[in-house]
């Protein structure tokens, strides 16, 4: 009897160490429709959806969880695995932390991702999943920042950077070189922001900057992640489009918010996955780029009250 009393105290004590490394927060009564948001990277954080929309979603009749992945952000994990499997077990954790029997996932970019990957995992886990910004397809995500990026470089007589262009395009496009690259291209072109942000967005960037440890969160990135979820996952060449179906099939719905302004995509890959989640489950806002409940808060809003109760 002592040697079962001391086991289950061992595996409550692995539990918790466990559990301590992950930062998460909520917001809002723990009786409404439960959401987790699943921010994006590998390497980043939810420190910008925290500090901008968590509690704006929680007014709307949810409780909001935010967490930074391990290793990401504020969960500081020196011996991450970068699986994943681990990944999920993290995600299970939060779920018994916070009492939680199914939940609506928010994935924004390499969140959605991880929702998709998780509800195709544990169906009975999850209510529905909200795509945000969220790439299907790596490689065409790749391809498209490469085509904007060339047509911006010729349109100025860029030879510097039609240089970079030609290089990466002999690169190997599976590398995390390639990806990086790609994605510096896109930082440098302006693909993250909207060409003409609402009144709405200004005010909330401005504000957000005043916070100024949250900020300096958004803004750090840890480089262990995407090196690590590419060795053990070759994450740059997941293309979601068969386990995007294989959720459905599961019950799941699936739903995507996306911006006009957003480099990352082409509007023929958002008709793609349109074609996919079906006609009315999902929108393409104007005046939007990657941050899509930054950009366009208030139809944010008001689409995941549509989506997710």
């Amino acid at each position: 009897m002592k040697t079962k009393f001391f086991l289950l105290l061992l595996v409550f004590a692995i539990f918790q160490m466990r559990s301590q490394t992950i930062y998460s927060r909520t917001f809002g009564n723990p009786q409404e429709n439960p959401v987790i948001f699943l921010h994006g990277g590998p390497g980043y954080n939810c420190a910008n959806f925290e500090a901008t929309t968590a509690q704006a979603l929680a007014e709307k009749g949810f409780y909001v969880i935010v967490y930074d992945r391990r290793a990401e952000g504020r969960s500081e994990d020196t011996k991450a695995q970068f699986t994943f499997r681990e990944t999920f077990d993290d995600l299970n954790l939060l779920y018994q932390k916070y009492g939680l029997s199914k939940a609506t996932l928010i994935g924004h970019s390499f969140g959605g991702i991880v929702a998709a990957l998780f509800a195709e995992d544990h169906p009975e886990k999850v209510q529905s999943v909200i795509l945000v910004s969220a790439p299907v397809s790596l490689q065409a995500t790749f391809k498209t920042i490469l085509t904007k990026s060339k047509s911006l470089y010729l349109a100025k007589s860029d030879s510097l950077n039609l240089h970079y262009i030609s290089m990466l395009e002999n690169m190997d496009t599976t590398s995390i070189q390639y990806s990086s690259y790609c994605f510096g291209h896109a930082l440098q072109n302006g693909f993250y922001s909207p060409k003409a942000a609402t009144d709405e967005a200004k005010k909330i960037y401005l504000t957000f900057k005043t916070d100024t440890v949250l900020t300096k969160y958004a803004m750090n990135m840890t480089y262990e992640a995407p090196y690590g979820f590419w060795t053990n996952e070759k994450y740059t060449t997941i293309d979601l489009t068969d386990n995007l179906s294989a959720v459905q099939k599961l019950g799941v719905e699936i739903f995507g918010l996306y911006g006009v302004d957003d480099g990352l995509y082409s509007t023929s890959q958002v008709s793609d996955l349109q074609t996919i989640l079906g006609q009315n489950n999902l929108k393409y806002l104007e005046n939007c780029s990657h941050n899509v409940f930054i950009d366009q808060q208030a139809q944010f809003l008001g689409t995941v009250m549509e989506w997710g109760k």
